[in-house]
């Protein structure tokens, strides 16, 4: 990580060696930094986010720093309740496979005990009654 200063010759360009940015994480680490914030003013490190990169590169989960959730009563019973209609929503959604998959079978074995030869047309003669539009070629009575 480097980070760039204007100097009186143009831009200087400081470089951080690995050992160095060890160093910094481990002290965070450790607890002897108490924030990157301190770690930044202490080894007079410019860039506002390079610890915080350090950090992130060769530092324990730990130190990375937290997300912590906070919610009302309301809010956890309101997830709970959608969890719990999730669940039942992906059995329904289950279920109506398993049944699809029955009816799919059960349309079968009819077409092939009855000899129906093309179950294909079958099924949108069927389903053009059910619609109300009446077999194919044939206008609504």
């Amino acid at each position: 990580m480097s980070t760039e200063e204007w100097g009186r010759m143009g831009p200087v360009v400081v470089k951080y060696s690995e050992a160095f940015k060890l160093k910094v994480v481990s002290e965070l680490e450790s607890g002897r930094l108490r924030s990157r914030e301190e770690a930044r003013q202490r080894y007079g490190i410019k860039g506002s986010v390079t610890v915080a990169k350090w950090v992130r590169k060769y530092g324990k989960p730990g130190i990375q720093g937290r997300v912590v959730r906070v919610e009302t009563t309301d809010e956890r019973d309101q997830i709970k309740a959608l969890k719990a209609r999730i669940a039942d929503l992906e059995r329904a959604v289950v279920d109506s496979k398993v049944q699809e998959a029955l009816h799919k079978a059960y349309f079968d074995i009819v077409c092939r005990e009855c000899g129906v030869k093309d179950p294909a047309a079958l099924k949108k003669s069927i389903a053009a009654k059910l619609s109300g539009q009446g077999p194919p070629g044939q206008g609504q009575k």
